[in-house]
């Protein structure tokens, strides 16, 4: 059997840019799985994608000619079906015949035929017959046409479309295709030799095309499959690899700036890179420019409509500041760029233009006088209009400034709230959703509103996504709270719940954003009570969806607070737990902390660290495994166990001294923990250790005598009580 790289290419129309990256490394990926699961390929098989905006390939080192045999084993039939009379029956022939080994059942008893064989072996219930010998490995050409099929068929293709085949492409019973985009060629070739493989319609060759304008040759041959990126760069004036092609554009992006001077920079932008790199292949970056007076627009929206619209990089000084230059990564490089610069300035204008004709425009409004058109827009069909969403999100945001500060921050909480959605109702942010927040901050300073409601307003969709910034200041913190709870416990309350990978309403999102705040901030706020707050804020909209059945049972506010804390908050606590172990803390400490709901949030993280300091104590292990065990004896015992201890029935030394221990060190643990000192507190219960481990050996707490066992049982639920108010300890246990 030899051996040597394979290469696959199918070579199509324009491919989707912002598919492009998953469906190069998804193609590359089977097709290395499905050689390896056939035996072609081997662990030190290694694949590299290829994906440009026409074609997707990989490359596969170590792919043999010929898969190795393998031995079979596989049950047959139950001897009782398969022998009559000593002979071999029609059922177990035709099992036979269907392995292409049915002239064993003539040989039979003496079935041995080379590797083959026919035994019987008992399978753990019944007698049945076995089939032994050597599978015939997978040749290349069958193998790379399942590889193939499979990788094409597993392609996470965002919408198919269907076409018709060339006429002198087509294969015998093909006329119409199912397929991303129109495929036009197939490669595939082991060293130089090509595979005999169709896809597609299509059989495939060893020749491709490059890049539409500037290929040296219409038509590339390739040579062999490992001069594949070369031979498609020299000839066809394409770079196949979507990472070098992305690493290329980085590089003259920075070389381009540094052209430029003055410390400027492009945008970073991972998105914009990706889609830029999936519509080139073979990038050109160019120096373009606007004209200075469009910088008078906020350059959020300068910025995003050369992003969004035209996929430009804009410069940024060392400040941070929009220069009124820009970056164009061309598919071309003429002699002469004067052209391309040209058509491209001229195309950004209108744009420029459009949103300073906006930004005029919207400021001919203040931001009070589109209060009243919330009113009018529906937010959802079951929870109203952004005007009843506005006014459930001032009252959330009312209630908790209340706790957090005075009456000036309760009426700058409640003004911003007021105002924060009525920037939907502008042209800047009809024309550019993803402005919303960062306008309704612009219009504000310019109404004369001052700095806090503008940061207030701009800041109360933080955090946008997972590392974003929180709420720059404390009214944007209480107004950002209050919109994401009002999401959450509105969304909760209809049953728009998220499921698997569906969260169209970006729930989980809003749940960490509220954590974020809570636990960063280190707000004195608990989770139970400001889910309350929401839950009374949104009590009336949710009565009156009559058409959500399990709401008609909620009869007042409180049952609604019961059933949003039941829901809502285990979601919650839920994505604090994932967030927490993606932070590097384990599972164990997670469960211990959590596992005791605590409803200040901002008391998790110093809980966690008692608990990891506490482990690294050489009494951790024996205490953890002790209040494991109390736990379990406290649940057997019949009625309930108060925590209360009689001195005077302590008659054994162990329980006494026990007793003693805990009176001694108590008063201090209970100090430390109300004073937040939680890793002090466990610290100081550490000291337990050896009175309860004589306890334990020289106690019978499951007396006959009913008085003493009651007693035990109280002095071990004190001990549990004082060893879990920082966490379950018990979840320590190995």
């Amino acid at each position: 059997m030899s051996m040597n790289n394979l290469l696959v290419e199918l070579f199509v129309e324009e491919l989707p840019p912002k598919a492009l990256k998953k469906l190069g490394e998804a193609f590359s990926t089977v097709l290395l799985d499905q050689l390896k699961a056939q035996g072609l390929a081997s662990a030190d098989s290694v694949v590299t994608p290829y994906a440009s905006p026409r074609r997707l390939g990989a490359h596969v080192t170590q792919v043999l000619t010929q898969a190795p045999d393998e031995e079979l084993l596989q049950k047959l039939v139950p001897v009782s079906v398969g022998l009559k009379d000593g002979q071999a029956t029609d059922a177990l022939r035709k099992r036979l015949a269907k392995e292409g080994r049915g002239h064993l059942a003539d040989m039979w008893p003496n079935a041995k035929d080379g590797p083959d064989e026919l035994f019987i072996q008992n399978d753990g219930k019944v007698d049945a017959f076995y089939l032994r010998g050597l599978a015939k490995g997978t040749s290349l050409s069958n193998g790379v046409q399942v590889a193939l099929d499979e990788a094409i068929q597993k392609l996470p293709i965002p919408k198919v479309m269907s076409y018709q085949l060339e006429t002198d492409c087509e294969l015998p019973g093909w006329s119409s295709v199912n397929f991303v985009r129109p495929a036009h060629g197939l490669v595939a070739l082991h060293g130089s030799a090509v595979v005999s493989v169709q896809a597609l319609g299509l059989r495939a060759g060893n020749s491709t095309r490059g890049h539409r304008f500037e290929a040296k040759k219409d038509v590339v041959v390739l040579k062999d499959a490992d001069s594949y990126a070369a031979t498609l760069r020299e000839d066809g004036a394409v770079i196949a690899s979507f990472a070098e092609r992305r690493a290329e554009i980085v590089r003259q992006l920075a070389a381009a700036a540094a052209k430029v001077g003055g410390g400027v920079r492009p945008i970073e932008d991972e998105a914009l890179l990706d889609e830029v790199t999936a519509l080139v292949e073979r990038p050109n970056v160019l120096v373009c420019e606007f004209e200075k007076e469009f910088l008078a627009v906020p350059q959020e929206c300068l910025i995003l409509t050369m992003k969004a619209n035209q996929k430009y990089f804009p410069l940024l000084d060392a400040a941070g500041k929009l220069t009124n230059k820009f970056l164009v990564v061309s598919n071309i490089s003429p002699a002469d760029a004067s052209a391309v610069i040209g058509g491209n300035e001229r195309v950004v204008r209108p744009r420029l233009a459009d949103a300073k004709f906006f930004f005029d425009q919207d400021r001919k409004k203040t931001l009070e006088s589109r209060v009243e058109g919330l009113g009018k827009v529906v937010y959802h069909n079951k929870l109203g209009t952004q005007g009843e969403r506005m006014e459930r999100v001032r009252a959330i945001a009312k209630a908790i400034a209340q706790q957090l500060g005075d009456a000036k921050l309760v009426a700058a909480a409640d003004t911003a709230a007021r105002l924060a959605k009525t920037d939907l109702l502008t042209d800047m942010v009809g024309e550019f959703p993803e402005l919303q927040g960062i306008m309704g901050g612009y219009y504000a300073r310019h109404d004369g509103l001052g700095e806090e409601i503008a940061q207030a307003i701009e800041d109360h969709y933080k955090p946008r996504f997972a590392g974003d910034d929180l709420p720059r200041n404390t009214v944007g913190l209480v107004v950002a709270l209050a919109d994401k709870l009002e999401t959450l416990v509105g969304m909760f309350g209809i049953g728009n719940l998220p499921t698997g990978d569906k969260d169209p309403f970006a729930l989980r999102r809003h749940a960490l954003g509220v954590i974020r705040m809570l636990v960063e901030k280190e707000l004195p706020l608990d989770l139970r009570e400001v889910l309350s707050i929401a839950s009374n804020a949104c009590f009336a909209t949710l009565k009156n969806s009559a058409d959500v059945s399990f709401l008609k049972n909620i009869a007042n506010a409180v049952e609604l607070e019961d059933l949003i804390y039941k829901t809502c908050g285990e979601f919650m606590m839920e994505r604090l737990g994932g967030s927490l172990r993606e932070q590097g803390f384990t599972s164990q400490e997670v469960e211990a902390v959590l596992s005791l709901e605590p409803s200040r949030l901002a008391d998790v993280p110093k809980r966690l660290t008692a608990v990891r300091a506490f482990v690294a104590l050489p009494e951790a292990a024996a205490l953890a495994a002790a209040n494991k065990r109390i736990g379990n004896i406290l649940k057997k015992a019949e009625g309930t166990v108060e925590a209360k201890v009689d001195a005077q029935l302590l008659k054994e030394p162990a329980e006494q001294a026990l007793h003693g221990a805990l009176h001694s060190v108590q008063p201090l643990a209970d100090k430390l923990y109300a004073n937040g000192e939680y890793a002090a507190s466990l610290r100081e219960l550490a000291v337990l250790k050896a009175p309860v481990d004589a306890f334990f050996d020289g106690v019978m707490v499951n007396a006959e005598d009913a008085a003493l066992r009651a007693n035990r049982l109280g002095l071990l639920k004190s001990l549990h009580e004082a060893m879990n108010r920082v966490a379950d300890l018990s979840r320590l246990a190995a």
